[in-house]
């Protein structure tokens, strides 16, 4: 994911936490509710240790763009503190462009960590109100998209089986149903994120 791409998924990321109501907190503080809500299935990948260590190398980078996260520190448990004492210093245009920062240094490590398809993922079943394998309450006009992915879940799955019965072209089969695959999951992320949030 070039950089550009990262920006955009997290600015995306931020307006659907917003739009999905998941904090009560002004818009510019989103940024908290989604790294809240990727705290848990990334330790149970990494290890709590694993984790903070993520998210403080991403807070160190985000601060050389947005000094007033020096105000926001990584807990024991991975939880981001100091919410209560970046309110008074920023306004809600700082502390808006802070957020954005974070989680694109977040989302830009998670790619460098876990590679594309594992982030993309990890954003689809987690920050998202739904699976985007799951057809029920998602609006008809993004069905055609589901049905697209599902479809090419199936062909990256049927990949990987040809790839296991021709020896001779085994590699190459394996990465055209890893690069399908990763299609499938990009197709899923932003169909979730542009589809109106489900009743």
């Amino acid at each position: 994911m070039l950089p550009p791409q990262t920006r955009d998924l997290a600015l995306r990321l931020l307006a659907y936490e917003n739009a999905a109501g998941k904090t009560s907190e002004p818009t510019e503080f989103a940024a908290f509710g989604v790294c809240e809500r990727l705290r848990q299935p990334l330790i149970n990948l990494a290890g709590v240790a694993g984790f903070r260590s993520l998210l403080s190398r991403a807070l160190t980078l985000a601060r050389a763009e947005a000094p007033s996260l020096n105000a926001v520190q990584v807990a024991a448990d991975g939880s981001l503190q100091g919410l209560d004492k970046l309110r008074p210093q920023v306004d809600a245009d700082q502390a808006g462009d802070a957020g954005i920062i974070l989680i694109t240094q977040l989302l830009g490590l998670l790619v460098r960590v876990v590679g594309e398809a594992v982030t993309l993922q990890l954003v689809a079943s987690e920050i998202l109100d739904f699976k985007f394998l799951s057809k029920s309450g998602i609006p008809m006009g993004f069905e055609a998209i589901v049905n697209e992915v599902d479809d090419l879940q199936g062909v990256s799955a049927r990949l990987e089986r040809l790839a296991e019965q021709y020896p001779p072209v085994t590699e190459a089969l394996r990465s055209i149903s890893g690069n399908v695959l990763n299609t499938a999951t990009v197709l899923a992320v932003v169909a979730a994120i542009k589809s109106p949030k489900p009743n």
